[in-house]
């Protein structure tokens, strides 16, 4: 259960400067620590095997390990504001350090233990369901390339798009074609969360792709995936995973039954985000979608032993998880359009950093994050996380940092010389592109806005405006083309490459950060800085009114003047106004924190998610009368010829900004201008 915030995710956090421009105008439609007090340190062997692939090169030294995470995990927590984290490194078949920093109870100074201490997993959760899946297609009961609906009885996936059905590769490699729709899935407690397959069915999103085509981050694929491993083994989810995969591996301290064991529950990690000078404990880490990390808990020494066995064939003290040939499944590429570009192996994302191979998993909800990498060429592992979203929205990034520093500490990057630049035209490559990880069927949608990315080329380079790398403080970045259609950024290792069609136009945009999401063109009446604009415009015309025949009616009375002609028109038309007004302050304080916002968004639980939708819905209906009036104005003369351009400018503003945001599904009863493709 990821919002997957680095990405994707912070939905609708991106572009800070857009959203702060919006909301100092009262008009912003649509915009989306504490000093660690020790370190733990272990070093104790946690198994027998040797690495599979140890790459000729010895295991980092558990001294130097431990050095540099003292050195660098108290300042992350600092500068992100953030109580508490926990590390964990195997090598050459062991693990050579586990350390806990700061806190994991702010008000109980509680120190981070981590052989004891258990946070939230977030989506590293679903590495379990990887294996989970992989062990019944092992044992026949689930062939990777079936219909998924083979196996589903109480309820089937629609079949949208005839011929071509999602099958089980497809929900491993996030490209079932399912919208994004995670909001209001989660629950405060453990209690009465509910099934997971009455969860799916009742909760089945809208297939907005065809299966196979292009990659988008997929929780309810991941959860599907999870329940056939229930439908097939009989046992519901948590219960397969602690009999098949904890209890083999001696993961004690690691669980996913909800509520956890006592035990568990009495060492856990409590969640924060930071707010004024202090921090506040979240909410929203349980629910019924639990492959996807729902309520799942680990220490970092428990998750050193999964990835012994991922990097030992799939065993671990002579006890398998999977056999080698199904490791060797688990962790090969399976999906990418571009060979060029990481790809997908089975819920791993594959990674590059100092010409070394990683295969990734992230995980983000509410107040943790964390990061699990594996080196398999090196027959290594990381495993960070941490208990805070870091000022913000950093959190993701502080455990990013902490990945990044490893890498380029233990193995850095060769001396290398400057690629050769390829010349070329550069202009199809340019304009504005699009997330395949936007909702299109809530108001998550409206992160649209904020999320493209923007292309324009500069002379022989593109220069980029949006999130193509993962580092949040990066804004525009430039690009060399190296090959054609891939570009290697200036200063930088990053690389991004454009899928093209047989006609040679951009179909999308690959980034090298996260191979789950594609970047779509859009065609120019979709730009997101036009729609910017267009509200913008619309929200000062409707404003401006609102305040201006306010102000006149006072002075009207004050001075003892009657109503100026057709009084009801002019009431109708400023009420439309003040509602379009008001529904957009609403939204813009729902979304100016965007720490709160993520939970909000798990969790459903905002008045202002129902109140928002319903204001532009009653405004949809005074603005059709408002233009009724307009009309009527023109036929009747009400008014001078002023009054009337002014009456008509109101009603062409509000239809203008209703038409977005009916688009970007603010309005909540689809989109208003779907069938324009105005929004795309």
């Amino acid at each position: 259960m990821s919002a997957r915030r680095g990405e994707a995710n912070r939905p609708l956090a991106r572009r800070g400067w857009v959203r702060l421009v919006l909301v100092l105008a009262a008009i912003g439609l649509f915009l989306y620590g504490l000093t660690p007090d020790r370190a733990h340190a272990a070093t104790a062997t946690a198994g027998s095997g040797s690495s599979a692939a140890a790459g000729g090169s010895a295991p980092p030294d558990p001294g130097s390990v431990k050095r540099l995470f003292d050195e660098i995990v108290p300042k992350l927590l600092a500068e992100h504001r953030i109580p508490g984290a926990a590390v964990s490194v195997v090598a050459g078949g062991r693990q050579v350090f586990a350390g806990g920093y700061g806190v994991s109870d702010v008000p109980g100074h509680k120190a981070v233990d981590p052989d004891r201490t258990a946070f939230f997993t977030g989506s590293d959760a679903k590495v379990f369901t990887a294996v989970a899946v992989l062990q019944q297609v092992r044992a026949g009961k689930l062939d990777l390339h079936a219909d998924v609906n083979t196996y589903l009885s109480t309820f089937k996936v629609r079949d949208s798009y005839p011929g071509h059905p999602v099958t089980v590769e497809n929900l491993l490699t996030h490209t079932g074609g399912f919208d994004d729709t995670f909001m209001g899935l989660a629950q405060a407690g453990p209690q009465h969360v509910g099934s997971l397959g009455d969860a799916l069915a009742a909760h089945q999103p809208d297939r907005v792709r065809a299966p196979g085509v292009v990659a988008a981050y997929d929780n309810y694929g991941v959860a599907l995936a999870g329940y056939l491993v229930e439908v097939v083994s009989g046992q519901p989810f948590d219960q397969y995973v602690a009999q098949h995969v904890l209890q083999p591996l001696g993961m004690e301290r690691t669980t996913f039954t909800q509520p956890h064991p006592a035990a568990i529950d009495a060492e856990l990690a409590h969640g924060y985000r930071p707010e004024g000078d202090g921090q506040t404990e979240t909410e929203g880490l349980y629910g019924p979608l639990t492959p996807t990390g729902a309520a799942a808990v680990t220490t970092v020494t428990d998750m050193g032993r999964l990835m012994l066995a991922l990097l030992n064939g799939g065993s671990l003290e002579g006890r398998p998880v999977l056999d080698r040939d199904g490791t060797a499944q688990l962790l090969a590429r399976h999906f990418g359009p571009d060979r060029r570009m990481p790809g997908m192996a089975y819920l791993l994302e594959q990674r590059d950093r100092n010409g070394q191979q990683l295969l990734v998993k992230d995980g983000d909800v509410p107040g943790f994050h964390s990061n699990l990498a594996l080196l398999p060429e090196r027959g290594v592992g990381l495993y960070v996380t941490v208990n805070g979203d870091g000022e913000d929205s950093t959190g993701g990034w502080a455990t990013q940092q902490v990945l990044n520093a490893f890498v380029d500490r233990f193995y850095p990057a060769p001396a290398a010389a400057a690629p050769a630049v390829v010349g070329g035209d550069l202009g199809k490559f340019t304009g504005d592109y699009r997330s395949t990880r936007v909702s299109q069927s809530n108001l998550t949608r409206a992160s649209a806005l904020m999320g493209s990315v923007h292309v324009a080329a500069r002379g022989a380079e593109l220069v980029v405006s949006g999130p193509v790398v993962r580092d949040p403080q990066a804004g525009e970045t430039r690009w060399q083309q190296v090959e054609p259609g891939l570009f290697q950024q200036v200063g930088g290792s990053a690389r991004i490459a454009f899928e093209l069609n047989g006609d040679g136009d951009v179909v999308s945009m690959l980034t090298d950060g996260d191979p789950t999401v594609a970047y779509q063109p859009l065609a120019w009446y979709q730009a997101p800085e036009l729609h910017q604009r267009v509200a913008l415009g619309s929200l000062v015309v409707l404003g401006l009114t609102v305040i201006g025949w306010l102000v006149a009616a006072v002075v009207r009375s004050v001075r003892g003047k009657g109503r100026a002609g057709a009084p009801a028109a002019r009431l109708l038309g400023w009420v439309t106004g003040l509602l379009l007004v008001v529904a957009t302050g609403c939204f813009a304080l729902l979304t100016s924190d965007s720490n709160a916002l993520n939970q909000t968004l798990f969790l459903g639980d905002s008045p202002l998610l129902t109140v928002v939708p319903a204001m532009y819905l009653g405004a949809l209906g005074l603005t059709l009368l408002t233009v009724l009036c307009a009309v009527l104005a023109w036929v009747r003369g009400w008014w001078g010829v002023f009054g009337r351009l002014h009456y008509t400018v109101l009603a062409v503003a509000a239809v203008l900004f209703l038409v977005l945001a009916g688009g970007y599904d603010l309005i909540g009863t689809g989109h208003l201008a779907g069938s324009l493709d105005l929004i795309g």
